[in-house]
Parts: structure tokens; C-alpha cells; sequence
């Protein structure tokens, strides 16, 4: 129940990695449509259904455009600053970087909130919440400013322990039982799934860090990145849902 409920809440993400698989194997750049406009189109087609068939909240959607907007923000930054590139043309795409990909962090973005919902998630003890969105802003200025000052990130990762390192998430795997993990532990492995997915994009040619070659592995550094992000993710979840910051841990599950 547990894997299948995590499963449940990536559907969106799931169905773009199947794309993005599908895609490399059988595309011929010879198509009127270029491969990056059809994973837009996918996109926008997926949702279009999740909203028709009431699998997603006004909230879910809000939200995804908001990690959208984060997700092409930095990504635009990194392209232009020659960090990373997309090596395919596109016309769905702003400042060189393909709309899907904002899909792509919309769908890490929204999992997490479907997460919450689905297992019931609590967060306690929970530190002041400007202390933990103010962090949260720290992070998210720090993946610009880091490429044209210092890179801060230490001392972030200091700052995230001491904020959240007796957080527990409360959660439910199936009726009756009440679960909990250390929020810090939720993150390190959560980033670990996002970095193997994000190695599908680079085996397959899809993006490209600097210096990095189709079919290689992504760096192992880039798991620091990732646990930052998913933080910024987490809050952005969290102001959607700040009722999971106020219950009580062991609220009674209903069977």
C-alpha cells in the first residue's frame, strides 16, 4: 500500500518519464513536430485529463504552475549561464529552455502535495514558519547568486538541520496504522528518486550538463542540489497545505 500510494501521487511525473523514454526510442527528427514541443504537448494533455477526471485539486493546479514558473526560473538562469543545455530545437520554449521541462518540476512539485494529502502527513514538531520560508527564499536566491558570488549551500544545509532535526513526518500507509520518519531522511531519499529520474533524462539525450556526455551518468554532487530544491518544494507545499503543520501527530485514523 505503501509503494502504491506513492506511485498514485508521481502519476503525473510518471507519465512524463514514460514519454520522455517512448520518445527517444521511436522520434525521427524528420517529424513536422519536434520532440520537446511533443513532451509539452503531453503535458498539457495529462493535465487536461487529471482536471476532467477530478484527480486533481484547484490546489494541485495552482500549485503547478507555481513550481512551473521556480522550475524555469532556474533553468533559464543555468541554460544561459552555460551550466546545462537542451541539445533539440523547440518552439514551445523560453530563453532557450523547452516548456516540458517546467512540467517536469511541476511534477516533483505537485507529487509532494499529493503526498501530504494522501498519507495524511503531519509535520511536528514544526519550527516558526517565516523562519522556515525565509530559508526556503535563502535557497531558492542561492541557486542564482551562488554563479555570480559564493555558493552558500553549507551553510544552508547547516540551517535546514538545525531548523528541522527533530521534525518527524507523521504519516498513513493504510487504515490503522500511523507511521513516522525524520523529515531530514525524507529528503535525502526523496532526492535520491529525483536524481535517478533525472538520469533518464540525461541517458537519454534529453538535457545535458556542462561537459557531460550523452548515456553518462549525473554527477553525484547534484543530490545536494536536489535536497534544496525539494525543501523549496516542501514549503511551497506546505503554505498550500499549512494545515499539516498544525495537527496534532497522532491524530486518530479512521479505518
Amino acid at each position: 500500500m505503501f509503494v502504491l500510494k506513492h506511485l498514485w501521487a508521481g502519476l503525473f511525473g510518471g507519465v512524463l518519464l514514460v514519454a520522455i523514454s517512448l520518445s527517444n526510442l521511436l522520434w525521427d527528427p524528420a517529424w513536422p513536430v519536434a520532440r520537446y514541443d511533443a513532451l509539452f504537448l503531453v503535458a498539457l494533455l495529462t493535465q487536461a485529463l487529471f482536471l476532467h477526471y477530478r484527480l486533481e485539486s484547484r490546489e494541485e493546479v495552482a500549485a503547478l504552475v507555481a513550481f512551473s514558473v521556480l522550475g524555469l526560473g532556474i533553468e533559464g538562469y543555468n541554460t544561459a549561464s552555460g551550466h546545462w543545455s537542451y541539445p533539440e530545437e523547440g518552439t514551445f520554449a523560453v530563453a532557450h529552455v523547452p516548456l516540458f521541462v517546467g512540467a517536469m518540476y511541476a511534477a516533483v512539485g505537485v507529487c509532494v502535495i499529493r503526498m501530504i494529502r494522501i498519507f495524511d502527513m503531519t509535520f511536528a514538531p514544526y519550527p516558526p514558519r517565516p523562519v522556515a520560508f525565509a530559508l526556503a527564499a535563502a535557497i531558492y536566491a542561492n541557486f542564482f547568486t551562488q554563479h555570480l558570488w559564493i555558493d552558500l549551500r553549507i551553510g544552508l544545509f547547516a540551517l535546514i538541520l538545525l531548523a528541522f532535526w527533530r521534525t518527524r513526518i507523521w504519516f498513513t500507509p493504510c487504515p490503522g496504522r500511523r507511521w513516522w520518519m525524520p523529515m531530514l531522511l525524507s529528503l535525502v531519499l526523496s532526492a535520491l528518486g529525483v536524481w535517478l529520474a533525472e538520469n533518464l533524462g540525461t541517458v537519454t539525450g534529453t538535457w545535458l550538463y556542462d561537459g557531460q556526455a550523452v548515456h553518462e551518468w549525473v554527477s553525484l554532487a547534484t543530490l545536494g542540489s536536489w535536497v534544496l530544491f525539494l525543501y523549496v518544494a516542501l514549503m511551497v507545499a506546505l503554505a498550500v497545505l499549512p494545515e499539516a503543520t498544525k495537527r496534532a501527530p497522532l491524530t486518530p485514523v479512521e479505518d
